[in-house]
């Protein structure tokens, strides 16, 4: 990637609903140049896809949950159970496999603590776990998607 390839990744983390021909006006490109640019970032899997952020608590989704899980078994099998369980609940927006003191973590998202119980159910009632540890956020302080998106060494 070049200076401009990073200069498009940034305004498209920033708004990727822009025109192509303000895209292009902003890097210092051609609408033609600028489109084959991120043709050229979308097929080498830079970027994923381009989707619109909601407000969680506009939707009625005002719980944030860290919760930490303790494997009883690290087998590949029980993995990819608990891996398709997970993936499969629609209130977990990231899930991690850890190194340290704990197996796995997921930010999970609720509207309230009743629907948290609902999924702490499901999530102990879908395989077998060792330890299952919830941490509520109070408060949002920083929130965003975009990488910090460094620039080409200069030469």
């Amino acid at each position: 990637m070049d200076a401009i390839d990073r200069k498009i990744l940034r305004e498209l983390q920033a708004d990727a609903s822009i025109s192509i021909a303000e895209l292009a006006d902003r890097v210092g490109l051609s609408q033609t140049p600028c489109w084959k640019r991120i043709q050229k970032l979308e097929h080498a899997g830079v970027i994923l896809g381009r989707v619109a952020l909601l407000a969680p608590e506009k939707l009625g989704l005002g719980l944030t949950v860290f919760v930490s899980v303790e494997a009883p078994d690290h087998s590949e099998a029980w993995l990819r159970k608990f891996a398709e369980e997970v993936a499969a609940m629609p209130e977990v927006m990231e899930f991690y496999r850890m190194a340290g003191d704990v197996d796995y973590m997921m930010r999970v998202v609720v509207a309230d603590m009743a629907a948290y119980d609902a999924f702490y159910k499901r999530l102990i009632g879908a395989i077998p776990l060792k330890n299952v540890t919830s941490r509520f956020a109070m408060e949002r302080i920083k929130h965003t998607t975009a990488y910090a998106i460094a620039q080409p060494p200069k030469s």
